[in-house]
């Protein structure tokens, strides 16, 4: 692929300084660019590459000072999302995946739309539905009366289980199984684990994007539901029965315990742990390594275990950190009011005298 900055320019509405006339032929981070690459320059702390970066042109905000003659500038308002969108339109894999591989296994029941591609060793059980233009790689499995939309791609040696039901436009990576068994169980009287059958489902809707090893477990009854937008991010753990609300984003190593709810629009960063039976309103974005013990009914920034809201949790973190200095302090204090008391008593022995 080779464009011009014209093109490029064009494309995004920036305004060149330097040579439009140049080809770009990839794309590359600030620091790693070469001749015939683009790249941008966005947040401050990559500015210190700017006068080594062996770039071709490179987007910049409008305040951008332009010292170097050798490098063709594009500007415009938002750098990385110039950069994003030339990836998207010029630079983005494609898949070629056509046909259905000899190795796959399709059941004779289940019914495949147009231009449906299968990989290598793919199997699909019985009155599965997989909708028009989906690819499925190497290794998939898709088990009895699953339904998949249309324009889905799924990565190599992904499972998904009976009954699931997944809408259009949907990316899961590698590794990744939806509609595992929830984890239920109770006790009898001698303390003996017994499994509780989980017989519902998953439920997908449009526009989801789920990560690489990432477990999302049936419900018991019902449904466990991923909403329309949303975005999981690798390693994480969705329980039975919980339910995330649309275009909601989950950071890597999160886990939601069973039957809780997380509204629209959040966003939960990495090792976020939360309990089961709760409700997370719309709009709250968690902390990295928070834990959400109780229900949180206030849009807005939560972080800490257990989370608190941001501007008591710095709060607490800042007398946490100065614990040491309050010891000695308290301890000043203490010998400030033990001379207090001895000179008290002194001078009330020398009254008695």
């Amino acid at each position: 692929m080779k464009i011009t900055v014209k093109d490029i320019a064009g494309l995004v509405n920036g305004k060149i300084t330097g040579d439009e006339n140049i080809f770009i032929s990839n794309v590359a981070r600030i620091q790693d660019a070469r001749k015939g690459d683009l790249t941008f320059l966005y947040l401050p702390q990559y500015k210190k590459f700017l006068e080594t970066t062996e770039a071709s042109a490179i987007f910049v905000k409008p305040e951008e000072t332009l010292t170097r003659k050798d490098l063709t500038y594009i500007i415009v308002e938002n750098p990385d999302k110039a950069f994003q969108k030339i990836i998207t339109e010029f630079f983005q894999p494609e898949f070629n995946l056509t046909g259905i591989d000899e190795t796959a296994f399709v059941h004779p029941t289940a019914k495949l739309g147009k231009n449906v591609a299968i990989g290598k060793f793919v199997v699909v059980s019985e009155n599965c539905k997989i909708g028009d233009n989906t690819k499925i790689y190497h290794g998939t499995v898709i088990m009895e009366n699953v339904e998949i939309g249309s324009d889905n791609l799924i990565f190599p040696n992904v499972t998904i289980r009976e009954n699931c039901i997944l809408g259009n436009r949907i990316i899961i990576h590698s590794g990744t199984i939806i509609g595992s068994d929830g984890f239920g169980y109770s006790t009898d009287e001698n303390g003996v684990y017994h499994k509780i059958p989980q017989i519902g489902n998953v439920v997908i809707k449009d526009d989801v994007e789920i990560g690489s090893n990432v477990s999302i477990d049936r419900a018991a009854v019902g449904s466990t539901v991923i909403e329309k937008g949303v975005k999981l991010d690798n390693l994480i753990q969705v329980a039975h029965n919980v339910k995330i609300g649309e275009n909601t984003v989950i950071s890597g190593q999160a886990g939601v315990s069973g039957s809780t709810k997380i509204g629209k629009n959040c966003v939960i960063a990495g090792q976020v742990g939360i309990a089961g039976h709760l409700e997370i309103t719309d709009k709250v974005l968690i902390g990295a390594q928070s834990g959400i013990s109780k229900s949180i009914s206030k849009p807005g920034v939560y972080f800490g275990y257990p989370a608190k809201e941001m501007s008591v949790a710095r709060k607490l973190e800042a007398h946490i950190r100065n614990l040491p200095n309050y010891s000695k302090k308290i301890k000043e204090l203490e010998n400030k009011i033990k001379d207090l008391e001895n000179k008290l008593i002194s001078s009330k022995e020398k009254d008695l005298g």
